[in-house]
């Protein structure tokens, strides 16, 4: 296998541990210097190592009742693993949105060393409950 199929098992795996929000496996796939932002976010707002990244991920996941995932097409080189999918959010409170998203991953020998995420934050913010905007406000540091 190439280091561009490599790559992609390796992503594909993510996105498994990701979506069952196996948090230990998870923080498996990062470096101590691994990156993780949203772009839609403020540019100084980035997570660095398994740590800050499970926790910011946690942030805004934990509070879901239900996480769905839909996968358009993955492209992939020998370094950079590109992602365009969806991911449904449920409420226990009844609210749902579907949020689309670019991912850009940068790996190094199988780590994920950079993660950017692009999508609207407008569509997320007009769709949740205000319980949930007012826990991810308080951060996760």
């Amino acid at each position: 296998m190439d280091g561009q199929q490599q790559n992609q098992r390796r992503i594909e795996a993510f996105w498994s541990c990701l979506y069952s929000r196996d948090w230990e496996q998870l923080a498996g796939f990062f470096g101590p210097d691994s990156e993780y932002t949203d772009v839609c976010s403020p540019p100084d707002d980035v997570a660095v190592g398994p740590k800050q990244i499970i926790d910011r991920l946690r942030l805004g996941l934990d509070g879901l009742s239900g996480y769905d995932h839909n996968l358009r097409q993955m492209v992939a080189n020998e370094r950079t693993v590109v992602t365009e999918h969806t991911e449904t959010w449920h409420w226990a409170s009844g609210e749902t949105v579907t949020l689309p998203f670019v991912s850009v991953q940068d790996l190094s020998d199988g780590v994920i060393v950079r993660w950017w995420d692009y999508w609207d934050l407008a569509t997320l913010m007009n769709a949740a409950p205000a319980t949930w905007i007012e826990h991810i406000a308080q951060g996760y540091l």
